[in-house]
């Protein structure tokens, strides 16, 4: 590993003059390269080139790139050894449950999804994304209460994209413990018949690994017979468990599966009965097996009483087995399962994706959940900021202010924001990912629509809010109307509130009238941001790339928000139905009362785990290295990391190509290329981080983190 140290810039300017000069090397003189003075806040690093080889840990990094992977554990011994350390930083997620109405512990039956495909670990491995063509993306999160990541590993950690994906649209992620045929009977002999010291230290670990990796709990899976000793602890383990995540994990939760009777056989029920009921007292839930029927499901619902909800009837979207409904007809299985109030748990519905393939995957993704949507409860917003540019995360390009900055495909789950409902109304309204455009990320949301005969408008609802209002609020959208008749069209937004006597707007009219379910406010535009904005919304009377962005205004008082809709408006009343398509590139709903005066800035940036290679060509060298830095939590929604190039001779830094999206304080970089210095020559690699927030407009570059990497060949040449 190249040996380095770092200092600040500005303590070495002092020494710069007596730094430069002619150095003797070989017989010959040659300048050895000095950047000229760094900006204040700028890490130095000097590291000698060493292309020997230094392997990385293979369990947290691909062993032929070194980028850092998500992982599982195999057997009880790497469960019972396992400790947190440096190397699996990358994992941990770094977005927080988002708060969302009706919280999890109300009675309204749940949605849990069970995500199962092709073992699991596929492209989601990769922590800092892939260049996958057509991915699996998951992203009506609306309609979900909680994610499983399943595997047929006995410890599936949850790859942290989707955690941060699912955290960032509110649902908490559980990892699966799953034992199974012979091997699964050792395991838990070893751990269940073993006594109460072994027991709580696998439900002690399990507890641990959620709290480190900040994943909200487990799916216990045990599809194997049991000795008499094992079974006899399996409901204490349960309980001890439920009891260790609780401690560690706030919300965390344990369900268990629909497998094991109390007598210890592999049984599977199709219902909750007395035979499994003690497992289901034990914990928060059963996810219950599929193949059941309605019968299954009434003596169910009698014996579940006040905890109904707790009870996840299983759904194989494959629809394997003697079952009610899958596929395209998921929605029979939803009928009945709703009918007698009990929650749903939806396995593998990528089967959208394996079954029906991948050419069509988002109008198929689409399909199936608009097919389920009168079963599905949505969830409201009730914290701000709220701001999304769509992005599904994923793309065949990667875009930044409307201009495609770099081609190509890209996955990352971790990039993906912040997702509406997409509402479906046959014949008249639909809502859909748009590849081909977008004004950040890697999609736009594309409305398209008719307004009918004789109406003038028509509200797209796009987000739901369940929260008091604060006293002002700033909204700003930025869109682009498609189509011959794009000047046809007028584009707002309205914000409707809950019923109450005591709302007002800012003209301090009472809102709704009495015969209003809800009032309904237009926020005002500004033509020109407020002077105490200006810096943030610089952007709200000009777009760029043929898109067009506005800012609002809303005063309200003593309200509470309810919906969050677009308008569509056609210049000219008419007779015939209109047709109108427009794309959603950015939308921002912001608090104006704790909208942070400055920025913070990019501190402590470093970098370790230099990895050198010889090549691409002759000339030049690959490096990899690990950085690092120090923001505070919570108010970055990514960090664009960007390298200025690197270069052994003074001139013009080159304009910052981005490297990636890094969504914690982290960041691995991968293969770059560098050029080789010559005996006794210095050369510099240049890289920033720049913190996006998510409430307002890119942070000035002064505020960014700046590492300055000069490196050379050690005396006698690289080993």
């Amino acid at each position: 590993m190249a040996e380095a140290a770092a200092q600040d810039g500005t303590a070495r300017r002092g020494k710069r003059a007596a730094e430069e000069g002619e150095e003797e090397r070989g017989g010959r003189r040659r300048r050895s390269f000095q950047p000229a003075a760094e900006p204040l806040g700028t890490t130095v690093l000097h590291a000698a080139v060493d292309t020997r080889p230094q392997p990385l840990p293979a369990r947290y990094f691909d062993t032929g790139t070194t980028e850092p992977i998500s992982f599982f554990l195999s057997g009880l011994e790497e469960l019972l050894a396992w400790h947190p350390s440096s190397d699996d930083e990358f994992n941990v997620c770094a977005v927080p449950l988002a708060q969302r109405q009706p919280p999890l512990h109300s009675r309204r039956p749940r949605t849990l999804l069970c995500h199962d495909m092709r073992g699991g670990y596929l492209e989601d491995r990769f922590i800092q994304g892939s260049a996958t063509r057509n991915p699996y993306v998951f992203y009506h999160w609306r309609y979900i209460d909680i994610f499983v990541y399943f595997s047929h590993h006995t410890v599936t950690i949850p790859p942290v994209c989707w955690t941060n994906a699912a955290h960032r649209n509110g649902v908490p992620v559980l990892g699966t413990f799953i034992t199974e045929w012979a091997d699964g009977e050792k395991l838990c002999e070893a751990f269940l018949a073993g006594g109460e010291d072994a027991y709580r230290a696998v439900s002690h670990q399990l507890a641990r690994i959620a709290q480190h990796y900040r994943f909200d709990g487990w799916l216990i899976n045990i599809e194997n017979a049991l000795s008499a000793a094992a079974v006899g602890n399996l409901s204490p383990f349960l309980r001890h468990l439920t009891a260790e995540v609780h401690g560690a994990v706030p919300g965390g939760l344990v369900i268990w599966y629909d497998s094991i009777l109390e007598s210890g056989t592999l049984r599977w029920q199709n219902e909750l009965n007395q035979q499994n009921r003690v497992f289901f007292d034990a914990c928060d839930g059963l996810f219950v097996n599929y193949n059941w029927k309605e019968e299954h499901l009434e003596r169910t619902r009698e014996l579940a009483g006040q905890r109904h909800a707790d009870v996840y009837i299983g759904v194989d979207v494959f629809a394997r087995g003697d079952v009610v409904g899958g596929g395209f007809d998921t929605n029979k299985s939803l009928s009945l399962i709703r009918k007698h109030g009990l929650s749903a748990a939806i396995f593998a519905p990528g089967w959208v994706y394996e079954h029906l393939g991948e050419e069509n995957f988002l109008q198929n993704e689409d399909k199936f959940w608009g097919l389920l949507e009168d079963y599905l409860p949505t969830h409201s917003i009730c914290t701000l900021p709220l701001a999304t540019s769509f992005s599904v995360g994923m793309g065949t390009g990667m875009f930044l202010a409307g201009k495609e900055e770099e081609a190509g495909p890209w996955y990352n789950l971790s990039a993906q924001e912040i997702q509406p409902l997409y509402p479906e109304r046959r014949g008249w309204l639909s809502t859909s990912c748009c590849l081909q455009d977008a004004w950040c990320g890697g999609s736009s949301l594309r409305v398209q629509g008719t307004i009918p005969p004789g109406e003038e408008r028509v509200a797209i609802r796009l987000f739901s809010f369940q929260m008091h209002a604060p006293p002002k609020l700033f909204l700003n959208l930025l869109y682009k109307m498609e189509g011959p008749h794009r000047d046809d069209f007028t584009v707002a937004l309205e914000l409707t509130t809950w019923h109450s006597s005591r709302c007002h707007d800012g003209t301090v009219t009472v809102l709704p009238s009495e015969d209003e379910p809800h009032g309904r406010h237009h926020p005002r535009l500004l033509p020109a941001p407020p002077p105490a904005l200006s810096r943030m919304l610089a952007a709200c009377s000009h777009g760029a790339q043929g898109w067009t962005s506005r800012c609002y205004e809303q005063e309200l008082r003593g309200c509470s928000l309810r919906d969050l809709s677009l308008l569509v408006s056609r210049q000219q009343a008419s007779p015939q139905e209109t047709s109108f398509s427009c794309l959603l590139g950015e939308l921002r709903v912001l608090d104006a009362g704790s909208m942070a005066a400055s920025p913070p800035q990019v501190q402590s940036l470093t970098a370790s785990q230099l990895w050198w290679q010889d090549g691409p060509s002759a000339e030049q060298l690959s490096l990899s290295l690990t950085l690092r830095w120090a923001f505070p939590p919570g108010r970055a929604a990514c960090f664009r990391v960007l390298s200025q190039g690197a270069r052994c001779h003074r001139a013009q830094p080159a304009q910052p190509q981005l490297l990636g999206l890094a969504h914690g304080c982290q960041y691995r970089a991968v293969g770059l290329a560098v050029p080789r210095p010559a005996p006794g020559q210095s050369c510099q690699l240049e890289l920033l981080v720049e913190p996006v927030l998510p409430s307002e407009l890119p942070v000035g570059p002064e505020r960014w983190g700046r590492l300055l990497l000069v490196y050379s060949e050690p005396a006698g040449g690289s080993s």
